[in-house]
């Protein structure tokens, strides 16, 4: 199992955290990996096959994937394949829990592929690597090309790591509503029964979320209208399309198209920030991590709320329902490519192209218009 050491500095103020002290050590070598692979996407069946490979043959270790992936039709015609695929585990989301027994997630595919491991961790996250083979791949800093020798660098341990903090979501329904109607029939799956909870005469959500919480007006022509509260007081009322709840790790997605500003994963803070709002002066917002937040419909609402977490598991939201968020206690170990520093303002540059324009030329001095002959 892994052991992340975090030491700090101390002040007259308190202990602040270093973040480039931020590293990942073996206190034992890793026996079970978790390779998860982006679906649909057959450019990936030879990089998961050689990774495989490796770490099957050549690491020795216990390999852990999907069974809709071990399943796929291309990788069960590959006879050359067959006796690493006898060997791999398989696991079915919502049906098999694994989250005791994985010691590294290493990740195929773009940053939807991130976000779907680490909700499969309900708790405590193991280290997540991540090849960048997908379309963004903001959140994917390794390249592929030279996968073994990074796989041995982890191996050996020291690697910086990204802590990405998550949203614990609680969504409370009344009980008069059917079971069926807490689901979403989506495609991406149901939520697990183990994170349903029947209380009070309450049906009880409880999910961990990596990027967002997203409140939206559906497919209603009305704007939406919810209640903001933080730690039981009313902040304010949104107007307009929604809003958006997010970590740091989330300020780069969907709110950063909503016009927010871009924090760094290792601030600790939760982003409100509205989409669209019916009021020029509502402007995004930044609260302090562990504050909790709750959001519900206002009582004069024309119509119902929808809900989605890191674009999955989308639910309607009714008079009574009530959504609350609060900081995780359990984070998302990203293990960096070169440094916490580099790797994020990398990924600014590189996917979203931040402050990347031609340079301006430079003035001789024989055409500085600005230097005037007496």
């Amino acid at each position: 199992m892994p052991v992340l050491r975090l030491p700090g500095q101390t002040t007259c103020r308190g202990h602040i955290q270093d973040p480039a002290s931020q590293r990942l050590t073996w206190s034992k070598p890793p026996l079970n990996v978790l390779v998860i692979r982006k679906i649909r996407d057959e450019t990936l069946l030879e990089p998961f096959k050689e990774l495989c490979r490796f770490l099957v043959e050549e690491k020795h270790l216990m390999v852990y994937v999907e069974k809709k992936v071990v399943d796929d039709g291309s990788l069960m015609m590959d006879d050359s394949f067959s006796a690493i695929r006898n060997q791999l585990c398989t696991f079915r989301e919502g049906y098999d829990d694994i989250s005791d027994c994985i010691d590294l997630i290493i990740c195929l595919g773009g940053d939807g592929t991130l976000l779907y491991a680490s909700s499969l961790f309900q708790g405590s996250v193991p280290p997540v690597m991540a090849f960048h083979l997908g379309s963004l791949g903001f959140l994917t800093p390794f390249k592929f090309e030279s996968f073994k020798t990074e796989v041995d660098k982890v191996f050996e341990g020291n690697a910086a790591i990204i802590l990405r903090s998550r949203l614990k979501v609680k969504v409370v329904k009344g009980m008069f509503q059917r079971n069926e109607q807490l689901f979403s029939a989506e495609e991406n799956g149901v939520v697990p029964h183990n994170h349903i909870n029947s209380e009070a005469g309450k049906i009880t959500l409880q999910l961990q979320v990596l990027n967002e919480v997203v409140v939206d007006r559906g497919p209603s022509s009305y704007l939406s209208n919810v209640d903001l509260y933080l730690d039981g007081r009313l902040i304010t009322s949104v107007q307009g399309d929604g809003v958006i709840v997010s970590t740091p790790t989330g300020s780069t997605a969907y709110a950063a198209a909503a016009g927010a500003s871009m924090i760094h994963p290792n601030v600790p803070a939760i982003m409100v920030t509205p989409i669209c709002p019916h009021s020029l002066s509502f402007r995004p917002i930044v609260v302090p991590a562990g504050v909790e937040l709750m959001i519900t419909l206002s009582p004069d609402a024309r119509n119902t709320a929808w809900v989605s977490f890191d674009g999955r598991k989308r639910q309607e939201i009714q008079h009574g329902d009530s959504i609350k968020i609060t900081t995780s206690c359990f984070p998302v170990p990203s293990i960096c490519c070169h440094d916490l520093v580099y790797d994020w303002f990398d990924s600014l540059a590189q996917c979203l192209h931040w402050n990347v324009r031609k340079k301006q030329t430079r003035l001789t001095d024989a055409s500085d218009s600005s230097e005037t002959e007496n």
